[in-house]
């Protein structure tokens, strides 16, 4: 059940949760003392987190040796059902021929014999199987054996204070010291992670050594797997609706809807032939080539009617390539011609996207590309694209007040409604995904 949950990044098992520490006017060793304490002064909390993690450790062994036994077993099918068959015709022969009872008989006891060795047989190999389950569990329980090593994220006044490798000295230190652990960076039995910011100190042993985020399906990743199932998954999609991305790249917003909403009709849409590339090949590597259609176009030129798609899911792309102007609000417009009334739309926002669309939504009143802010009375900014000269345009006061109702329809919201925002970590960076519904037709 952990395994199959796609929003989660990582998993961990919870062994302390505090204060932040206070590094402002103390000396270091004095910090180094208070991370000591997230071990010594608790250890009872340590030891009931690796017993859980052990006992995690013992059912996950169990499920792969059944696993594996399975697999044998499916090999072994057919032969097993022609014994199965076999057996069956030899008791319906000794019921209709009397005169061979003695013979049958004996068959029978000697059937009986090799039906008792093969079950000391296979007891035999649960007991072997059984004990190599646990195999590492045993170990564990020898304090003097377990390895571990220790990760740290440091972040805020800690993070300007300390380096990670600094907290992992320390740590590491306390647990070979309290518990007698031995410390081993390459395969440790154990990992231990700590995290440090201004709001909270925590520690605890990660569920599962890959992250979750990291999709067995997924050939090559884009965006991550995690923000993109989330994305999907605010889009209330339906079985037998037309799901577009048309700003696809390679493809993970789609991947990770078409494995969770399979009766769905999906188009990707993306005018580089490189990502359009890369976006088959994940497909083909995770069997959904029959499943999502793949167009080479231009997001604001979509070879699609007008109020045709129910749902939409895109990464509006970040970085200097993009400029922030009037192709951000062409796109929108675009999105929101092909989407049927009543649809829904899906984005994932830069902070710098997500302000500026927010800040002419509750104006709905231009203002420049700039981001300058000016104290001339009546000059507002708008999406309007930068001039080669780094000049902006601006409005007058009197072009605003005749022209208020044109101005208002200028909103790259236009039908539009926003409806739920949130704020999501993209490692170094922030990001919003923002979900609208279209509430009316557009006349586009």
């Amino acid at each position: 059940m952990l395994k199959e949950l796609k929003s989660a990044e990582r998993l961990f098992l919870l062994i302390k949760k505090q204060f932040p520490l206070i590094v402002s006017s103390v000396s270091k060793g004095k910090i180094f003392n208070e991370m000591q304490r997230l071990i010594n002064e608790d250890p009872g909390s340590w030891l009931n987190a690796i017993s859980i993690w052990k006992n995690l450790l013992e059912l996950n062994a169990k499920k792969e040796k059944l696993s594996q036994r399975d697999d044998n077993q499916l090999k072994r099918k057919v032969g097993e059902n022609e014994i199965i068959i076999a057996k069956k015709l030899k008791i319906e022969q000794m019921q209709k021929i009397e005169e061979n009872r003695d013979c049958q008989l004996g068959k029978q006891i000697e059937e009986q014999t090799l039906e008792q060795r093969d079950f000391t047989t296979k007891r035999e190999n649960f007991q072997e199987g059984f004990q190599n389950d646990t195999e590492i569990a045993t170990d564990t329980r020898n304090q003097n054996d377990l390895t571990f090593r220790v990760s740290c994220r440091c972040s805020g006044t800690v993070g300007k204070a300390f380096t990670a490798q600094e907290v992992g000295k320390v740590i590491g230190i306390a647990l070979m010291k309290h518990f007698g652990w031995k410390a081993d960076l390459r395969n440790p039995k154990l990992e231990i992670f700590i995290h440090l910011n201004d709001i909270y100190s925590v520690v605890g042993i990660p569920v599962f050594r890959v992250p979750l985020a990291s999709r067995a399906y997924i050939k090559t990743a884009g965006l991550r797997s995690t923000i993109a199932w989330a994305m999907a998954s605010l889009a209330d999609i339906k079985a037998g609706a037309f799901v577009l991305d048309p700003m696809c790249g390679l493809g993970t917003i789609l991947l990770e809807a078409a494995k969770e909403w399979p009766d769905v009709y999906y188009v990707g849409a993306d005018v580089s032939d490189s990502q359009l590339l890369g976006t088959w090949d994940n497909l083909k590597a995770a069997g959904l080539e029959d499943k999502i259609e793949l167009l080479q176009v231009s997001v604001i030129e979509l070879p699609l009617p007008s109020e045709s798609v129910d749902i939409i899911i895109s990464d509006i792309p970040f970085g200097k390539k993009f400029k922030l102007g009037e192709d951000i609000k062409r796109i929108l417009q675009e999105m929101e011609r092909v989407l049927h009334v009543g649809g829904t739309i899906v984005l994932l926002l830069s902070e710098d996207h997500h302000r500026r669309l927010t800040d002419c939504k509750e104006s709905s009143i231009p203002f420049n590309s700039k981001d300058s802010h000016t104290d001339e009375p009546g000059i507002k900014k708008c999406l309007i694209p930068e001039e080669k000269t780094g000049a902006s345009k601006t409005v007058s006061t009197s072009f605003e007040a005749s022209n208020h109702k044109f101005l208002d329809k200028m909103s790259p919201f236009g039908s539009l409604v926003p409806v739920d925002c949130y704020k999501v970590s993209l490692g170094k960076t922030d990001a919003f995904i923002c979900k609208y519904k279209k509430s009316h037709s557009s006349g586009l």
